[in-house]
């Protein structure tokens, strides 16, 4: 019997053995599976920058895969496959916006509505568009905050086009609340698209939602609002190698790398200050460093620290997007990130590599020696970048909406603009894909690509006098330019009532194909006319003419030359400026000869060909119509509309002041008459406010050919005529 019972017990204990050494190698071969996932990761380093950037996967914490987060979304896994209706939009990109009711709004989304509705894509008309914006604010979905607009699901099921929010885009800046800030809206947004600041990579829907960054309630509506950097700041290093002020968090989310940051200021090169001082209770929170902390936090001023610093770190708040980021941009100062897991702003086109250094919230006292790793080279390589950005995509809330809306209008029209257009200058607000999806045709990257432009030009003539004589300026004119080896053809907008003469009247050889734009079409009698994108024009360089301009052949061939070196700018001879008068508190415009000029006028310039594209199709309605009733300042229109596209002054060629030598018998010119100058004066600050800020540039430089004025003999000169007509 007692044998038996010892028998039993073996047996009982074989088994349970067994049991535990299945349970542990099931275990085993678990991990190891987990093991074999990450093996092949790389390791972390902090001498590289470039490859100092978080893994999505094993840098997520707990507190970002919260099992709470719900988001109250129907479909997570939308596409635009999927959940977006492409039929909807039938060849054409359209925004409808929402009509406003009684409901109030914020400052902030009152701002996205404006820049939607001065959007070109903007509809009334909801059966022609393609995306759908609502007008009651979810910009704010905390609900302690004073803008939370209660009831929206209600009131969007109610509206009649809502279809579950297909073709919908919804903006945020804030979602959830105190205690744990998860990221729910609070309302089933189904399957609408976000366009979200703070979002995370675990949240975020690539290729349907969109990132956006998160701002002040006083950023501008408009205009550039130029970042702080200048593109020749050499050396690259400043006074502080990396800044942070901002609130510690005592306690909660975003507490931990703020309240371990006292650990590598060290009051010299790094200046990291946090303050105690956040919300009513702080005092019930505060711990033994507050009074020290504190006080070292009102020691500095912050605008002189960000200004003043290579690197600006960039650490989460309470939630991970902060104001921090885009104030770095703007200053040039290098972002050093440390919020795990954030979707960056317009992720989808930037490559935010060459302007930030990817920090980990894990590796704080890593940041001291990464930065101090870098080269001369790199930072101010990372720097220019972040001014590039800033200009192209942040500078206003105009400036977000715009690239928001380009994304989308690149997913629905399948006209990708490729990342070297998004991340390069000017950026891709400046690159309208329906001119051609060949960015070689485009004026901005011909150093990039290594092409050169074309070797031919078109003249385009605007011709207002009706008489054609051999002594009229315009013939004159036609005889020079056309003696131009670089000639491809003549366009003469013919803006007369009376018929042009016939072909044998004209000063050209009968091998220069000449076409003639006759003032009996509407458009003609309009003075934007002349920079209609006509289907005549085939070359790249575009030489804009008044019929009065008297060049001569070694004028526009030099010119010509110029502008070869340099076709996304405006070069030419009549050169003009700007400036601002104290007395009457407005933009003045001036056409005193003086040292520096900020505009080139186009009666006498070579323009790149998708310039008139641009203003044909791209620029403010309102514009064109203030141009075309006035019959004036479409030149001054062009000037700011390519240095708004590229940041850049344009080109005056040689010393020429003059360029109208002669007028018709009886004729008396316009520009010397007051209430044409009155209308540029207006013209000027018309068009400041359209564009929210001044984008001419002005320059100094002047381009003159090789051995111009030397005394030396003429015969050696290739632009011989030149020094005998300037004055």
């Amino acid at each position: 019997m007692q044998a038996k019972k010892r028998y039993v017990l073996l047996a009982s204990s074989v088994i349970c053995l067994g049991l535990c050494y299945y349970i542990g190698l099931l275990r085993f071969l678990q991990n190891g599976e987990n093991l074999s996932k990450y093996k092949h990761q790389k390791l972390v380093g902090f001498m590289d920058h470039k490859d100092f950037r978080y893994d999505q996967d094993l840098h997520l914490s707990a507190r970002h895969r919260r099992d709470t987060w719900v988001h109250k979304i129907s479909h997570k896994h939308c596409r635009m496959e999927t959940c977006f209706d492409m039929s909807k939009c039938k060849g054409d990109f359209k925004v409808y916006l929402y009509p406003q009711s009684q409901e109030k709004v914020s400052s902030a989304y009152s701002k996205i509505l404006t820049s939607l509705q001065k959007s070109r894509y903007y509809t009334t008309d909801p059966a022609q568009a393609c995306v759908f914006v609502l007008s009651i604010d979810t910009l704010d979905r905390d609900h302690l905050s004073k803008d939370y607009i209660k009831n929206i699901q209600s009131k969007i099921e109610s509206l009649g086009t809502w279809n579950n929010g297909r073709n919908h885009l919804l903006f945020n800046l804030y979602s959830g609340t105190w205690p744990d800030y998860v990221e729910d809206l609070g309302f089933d947004i189904g399957e609408a698209m976000l366009a979200k600041a703070s979002i995370e990579v675990v949240n975020f829907r690539s290729g349907f939602d969109i990132s956006i960054p998160l701002w002040h309630k006083e950023h501008p509506q408009s205009g550039a609002g130029s970042g702080n950097l200048q593109t020749t700041t050499i050396p690259s290093l400043r006074t502080y190698t990396l800044v942070f002020k901002g609130k510690r968090y005592l306690t909660g989310i975003g507490s931990e790398t703020r309240n371990s940051l006292f650990h590598l200021h060290n009051g010299n090169d790094i200046i990291l200050l946090t303050s105690c001082r956040h919300g009513k209770d702080w005092q019930d929170f505060q711990d033994k460093r507050c009074a020290t902390d504190n006080a070292e936090y009102d020691k500095y001023d912050y605008k002189v620290l960000l200004h003043n610093s290579t690197f600006c770190l960039v650490p989460r708040g309470r939630r991970l997007g902060s104001f921090r980021f885009l104030e770095a941009l703007q200053a040039g100062c290098v972002p050093v990130l440390l919020s795990n897991g954030w979707e960056l702003p317009f992720s989808e086109i930037i490559n935010w590599n060459k302007a930030v250094v990817w920090g980990d919230e894990r590796l704080l006292f890593q940041i001291p020696s990464i930065v101090r790793s870098m080269s001369h080279q790199d930072i101010l390589s990372l720097q220019q970048q972040t001014q590039l950005l800033w200009d192209s995509y942040f500078a206003s809330i105009d400036s977000i909406v715009d690239t928001t809306l380009e994304i989308l209008k690149d997913r629905v029209m399948l006209h990708r603009r490729s990342s070297l257009v998004w991340n390069s200058v000017p950026g891709g607000l400046s690159s309208v894909p329906d001119y051609s999806d060949n960015i070689q045709s485009l004026p901005f990257y011909y150093h990039y690509l290594g092409r050169e432009p074309g070797l031919k030009f078109t003249a385009v003539v605007y011709a207002t006098n009706c008489i054609l004589l051999t002594s009229s300026p315009l013939y004159k004119l036609l005889k020079n330019i056309g003696k131009s080896q670089s000639l491809d053809r003549i366009i003469i907008i013919w803006h007369c009532d009376t018929p042009p003469p016939p072909w044998n009247r004209w000063p050209l050889e009968s091998s220069t194909p000449i076409h003639i734009v006759q003032s009996h079409k509407s458009y003609v009698r309009t003075i934007s006319a002349r920079f209609i994108p006509y289907k005549d024009i085939q070359t790249e360089a575009v030489l804009s003419l008044d019929e009065d301009a008297l060049l001569t052949t070694d004028e526009v061939d030099f010119a010509f030359s110029v502008w070869r070196e340099f076709p996304e700018r405006i070069v030419g001879y009549p050169g003009r400026n700007h400036y601002w008068s104290d007395a009457h508190e407005r933009w003045a415009y001036t056409s005193k000869w003086t040292n520096d000029y900020s505009m080139v006028l186009t009666s006498a310039a070579f323009i790149h060909r998708y310039y008139l594209h641009y203003y044909s199709n791209y620029t403010s309605k309102l514009l064109l119509k203030t141009v075309n009733q006035l019959h004036n300042c479409e030149d001054i229109l062009m000037n700011f509309v390519v240095s708004h596209l590229t940041k850049q002054p344009p080109i005056k060629v040689t010393q020429r002041k003059l360029y109208k030598d002669s007028m018709a018998p009886g004729r008396t010119s316009k520009w010397l008459e007051a209430e044409h100058f009155n209308q540029r004066q207006i013209c000027m600050n018309t068009f400041v406010d359209a564009f929210g800020y001044v984008p001419l540039k002005r320059s100094s430089a002047r381009f003159d050919p090789l051995l111009y004025k030397d005394p030396v003999a003429n015969f050696r000169k290739k632009y011989k005529q030149i020094e005998a007509v300037v004055s």
